[in-house]
């Protein structure tokens, strides 16, 4: 399946922005189930200064330096990813063969494997995912039995916090304490994903966040309007000598070809669409258009 993706990101400011600098991570990933065939990047105003890296999670940053005034910026960006069906479904069928319980898990992860030193990068907190209550770890270890099979350790818990959560819009911001999310049942996809991360983690599972896009089908005799659809996260967990699993709890499944994935990291500020620095004063009002579509 081939999709173009449009993703606009626009800051209306109060005041005149005499200097700023952003990176914008906006470019999704290869990998052996997808293949960024395209990508651009335009931005307004035109940038004094633009480059490019890769960060320590293999992320593409886009880095730009704008130095004319201005009362709005807007980065637009343009993907097409192809996603290997077969690739995709033969890793969702290779779960089956995972034979390791979370007892297993653990016991591998206690001692030194040099397979898994940059997997246990993610066991730790970070400042928008502390480790967290009490209430939380015990809701947690409801679905982690020792003795249970990892995958389906983690499936429960995903479908857990599907069906004791709702999705609600508008409700939080990436400011939000995960035990307001917790407290409340409610929340975005953000929310839910930071939320596993912060769970699994505080029970010694490796967990990542991910970004990216999901296909959207609108009803049936309806038009799919330009622009309405989101960004996307979810999580993955680290599997001993078969690598990282991924699990949506927003639309409880194992993301599969209708997702593309942007980038990944500890949470969401490691792969934040776009972040920087202005020199103003006054707020500013923060617009987002995003547009996935499968070319025939």
């Amino acid at each position: 399946m081939i999709y173009k993706i449009y993703h606009e990101t626009k800051f209306s400011y109060a005041g005149l922005v005499t200097f700023s600098h952003n990176i914008a991570r906006l470019k999704p990933k290869d990998s052996n189930t997808q293949k960024l065939l395209e990508y651009s990047l335009k931005i307004e105003p035109t940038p004094y200064e633009t480059s490019e890296f890769i960060d320590y999670f293999e992320n593409t940053n886009n880095f730009m330096l704008i130095r004319e005034s201005h009362k709005s910026l807007k980065v637009i960006a343009t993907s097409k990813v192809e996603r290997f069906e077969s690739e995709i479904k033969k890793e969702i069928d290779s779960l089956k063969n995972i034979k390791i319980t979370v007892r297993d898990l653990k016991q591998r992860l206690s001692s030194f494997n040099p397979n898994d030193v940059l997997a246990k990068y993610f066991l730790f907190e970070t400042e928008s995912i502390p480790m967290p209550s009490k209430e939380i770890k015990d809701y947690v270890l409801k679905s982690f039995d020792e003795n249970r099979n990892i995958i389906e350790a983690t499936s429960d818990f995903m479908a857990r916090i599907f069906n004791d959560f709702k999705f609600v819009s508008g409700f939080s911001d990436i400011t939000t304490p995960i035990e307001i999310i917790f407290k409340e049942k409610k929340g975005v996809c953000q929310d839910f994903a930071q939320f596993a991360i912060s769970a699994l983690r505080s029970i010694g599972i490796p967990t990542r966040y991910i970004s990216g896009y999901i296909q959207t089908i609108p009803a049936v005799g309806s038009e799919k309007l330009f622009g309405v659809d989101a960004s996307h996260a979810w999580f993955s967990i680290y599997v001993p000598d078969f690598g990282w699993v991924d699990f949506d709890p927003t639309n409880n499944k194992i993301p599969n070809e209708e997702y593309i994935v942007l980038g990944y990291g500890r949470d969401y500020l490691d792969i934040s669409p776009l972040k920087g620095v202005v020199q103003s004063s006054g707020n500013s009002l923060l617009s987002v258009k995003v547009d996935v579509r499968v070319l025939d």
